[in-house]
């Protein structure tokens, strides 16, 4: 896996429902985060099929302490966050 971001980082496109919900949510509970569009940033799609099997599947969380999770909820975004 690359290196770990300083910041949560969501991978997504602009057309994923998941990814807007997700967004919603994260945006609702004041958890920053930065958004990474796959389809504009080729070596996002890299990191995103490399932890996704080969899949370009979003959203992709990757998090600060290196840990990455595919289409989360928003309690387990917030479990990661205090790992």
């Amino acid at each position: 896996m690359s290196s770990a971001p300083t910041t949560l980082t969501m991978y997504s496109t602009t057309w994923c429902g998941f990814c807007r919900r997700l967004k919603t949510q994260l945006n609702a509970e004041g958890i920053e985060f930065v958004e990474v569009d796959i389809e504009e940033k080729p070596e996002a799609a890299d990191f995103v099929m490399r932890v996704n099997g080969g899949n370009q599947t979003v959203p992709t969380l990757h998090f600060p302490n290196g840990t990455a999770l595919t289409n989360p909820s928003l309690a387990q975004v917030k479990a990661q966050l205090t790992n």
